[in-house]
């Protein structure tokens, strides 16, 4: 089975997302909040679909700033529902909006979506998973998943010869640094190793 370090570089639209957006770490709120929904919405889908859509997702959900997204009505979600340019799933949109305002919630509590993600680094894959189904709605395993290791801080992006491996590791990434200080993303800590 190919890798998408494979079968990216030269793609249209898979290439440059793959080159300079999957895996590097991301800090910024609105950027993390449009990962999140972009994941959210490929459930079913395939991920070129989303590349293709990506324009007009920001288009639709106002630059996915979280705080103008929070404030989207029912009357949104129903102009939404007839915007042809996106993914019309009624659930998928409302789930939109609904993490946007708990997004907000955690910024008034953490200071920002970025430090509560860090706040909880790092866990492995199955608590992140339980900590996000905790948290917002319509994120499921894969979902989160992908995310996390979108920007980050699950390790699999990227394979060890790809040159994109080795830009994202001058970084640091959050899960890099786990795993540095002995942290097995399967198991938890590996007291062994720190």
């Amino acid at each position: 089975m190919s890798s998408y370090c494979q079968i990216a570089p030269g793609h249209e639209w898979h290439g440059p997302y793959h080159q300079h957006h999957y895996g590097f770490p991301i800090a910024d709120d609105d950027q993390l909040f449009e990962r999140l929904i972009l994941e959210i919405n490929q459930a079913g889908l395939s991920w070129l679909t989303i590349l293709k859509r990506q324009e007009a997702f920001r288009k639709a959900f106002r630059g996915f700033e979280v705080e103008r997204v929070a404030r989207m009505s029912a009357r949104d979600v129903e102009r939404l529902m007839q915007d042809a340019s996106i993914i019309r799933n009624r659930m998928k949109i409302e789930a939109t909006v609904e993490n946007a305002r708990r997004i907000r919630v955690l910024q008034s509590e953490q200071g920002s979506f970025a430090d509560w993600i860090a706040a909880h680094h790092p866990l492995t894959k199955a608590e992140w998973v339980k900590l996000f189904k905790k948290t917002f709605v319509f994120t499921g395993g894969e979902i989160v998943g992908e995310f996390l290791m979108s920007i980050g801080y699950l390790p699999g992006a990227h394979h060890a010869d790809c040159p994109v491996y080795r830009k994202i590791a001058r970084l640091k990434p959050a899960w890099m640094q786990a795993e540095r200080q002995g942290f097995d993303f399967n198991r938890g800590f590996d007291f062994r190793k720190a």
